[in-house]
């Protein structure tokens, strides 16, 4: 049985907000404001919707929605911009990675 992708965060250019999933209300405030100037400065500069996301085995995704409509989204300004991101933050996204794995998969042989 395949797991859901489960959203850690998201913003929106559209709607101009920040989402965090109440499921991750734990980690601490420092983690959740870096996550949230990740978000809202990557939807600023190229637009759309950015979501970060786990996958069924715990590594964390960055996906990127785009209106139809959008004629001014920058496709490739995106891709660029998410490979910075997950240069620039590895050990922030290495970390988020594990704490999943371990709060939420039950996986302890990582901290072993």
């Amino acid at each position: 049985m395949q797991q859901e992708n489960v959203v850690l965060c998201a913003a929106s250019a559209y709607e101009e907000k920040f989402y965090l999933n109440e499921a991750f209300s734990g980690l601490p405030e420092g983690i959740k404001e870096e996550l949230k100037i990740i978000c809202v400065l990557f939807t600023a500069d190229v637009g759309g919707v950015l979501i970060m996301e786990f996958g069924p085995e715990g590594d964390l995704r960055l996906r990127v929605d785009v209106a139809e409509e959008d004629i001014l989204f920058d496709e490739i300004g995106s891709g660029l911009k998410i490979r910075q991101i997950q240069r620039e933050r590895a050990e922030l996204f290495e970390s988020l990675e594990t704490y999943y794995r371990v709060v939420f998969l039950g996986d302890s042989s990582i901290i072993e």
